[in-house]
């Protein structure tokens, strides 16, 4: 009971925050490659979420440039393996998979007691969000401490992205069980895709300090922050291979994997909260 109150009392104060002008500044800061700023923000942001900096191509922390240089850091070429074809479906990050299963119609599961509307997590783009009714997903949170490249869960040629304004709550497991339709309020990018198994999209949720999110194929998307959401269609689109890098954020944030009806048997090894890795198997194909 106390914890609940604790958490609602915390969670409230996200409502107040100036949450662009903190990402912002954090933008600026975590950017700067002045060393007096870099160096004492990667000393104490180490010492806060320790890194496994083992597994980067530079694994000195002394050699990155920028705070924003550390986050985004290459991984060696083994460091995650990715998971034979048997798994059609792999994880395009890593993280915790807070939600998985299937769409009831258009309602996606936050947290327990909390759902939220496909056709608003697509702002109403609804020849876009209809193959999705009923269909798959998998909700992955980035904490600050992972790694923040976001890869291709199957091989995909993309269609459409839509980059929505809103809100830059934080999207940490404690804020997702407190705030109502978070997802749907935060800033995102939807990303659609054809692949083998129909439609997938990826939509990338930003979050408080989350100042930039990136795609490969049009660099940065935010910020600069709109008004409106601005929808780019693909007549030919890139095709990306399965386990491709295909965007990025900085800092901690969530990633959503959307699938078309009865596309993909998610694997029934995962539970709430399990921890996961880029390249893991997540879901098989249909018989």
């Amino acid at each position: 009971m106390l914890k609940t109150l604790i958490e609602r009392l915390l969670t409230g104060l996200f409502y107040v925050l100036p949450h662009h002008l903190i990402s912002r500044i954090v933008l600026t800061l975590s950017h700067s490659q002045a060393p007096w700023i870099s160096k004492a923000l990667i000393r104490l942001y180490t010492a806060v979420f320790p890194l496994n900096l083992a597994e980067a191509v530079e694994p000195s922390k002394h050699a990155y440039p920028s705070l924003n240089a550390l986050f985004t850091r290459a991984l060696r070429s083994d460091a995650r393996p990715i998971a034979n074809e048997s798994f059609t479906l792999i994880s395009p990050a890593d993280g915790i998979l807070s939600e998985f299963g299937t769409l009831h119609g258009d309602q996606l599961m936050q947290a327990k007691g909390y759902h939220y509307s496909l056709q608003k997590l697509f702002a109403e783009h609804a020849q876009l969000s209809d193959p999705f009714i009923d269909g798959g997903f998998a909700t992955i949170y980035l904490s600050p401490r992972d790694y923040h490249r976001l890869h291709m869960p199957i091989t995909g040629k993309l269609t459409d992205m839509i980059y929505i304004p809103g809100r830059l709550f934080s999207v940490s497991p404690m804020t997702t069980r407190n705030i109502p339709e978070i997802f749907t309020r935060n800033e995102r990018l939807v990303c659609v895709f054809d692949t083998e198994i129909g439609k997938i999209a990826l939509v990338l949720v930003g979050a408080i300090n989350v100042a930039a999110i990136e795609t490969v194929w049009a660099g940065l998307v935010t910020p600069p922050r709109g008004k409106v959401p601005q929808h780019t269609h693909y007549d030919n689109g890139v095709v990306l291979q399965r386990g491709e890098e295909m965007g990025r954020f900085n800092m901690g944030s969530t990633v959503i994997v959307l699938t078309e009806k009865d596309s993909v048997l998610w694997l029934d090894e995962y539970r709430q909260s399990a921890s996961i890795q880029l390249g893991n198997g997540l879901a098989k194909k249909t018989a």
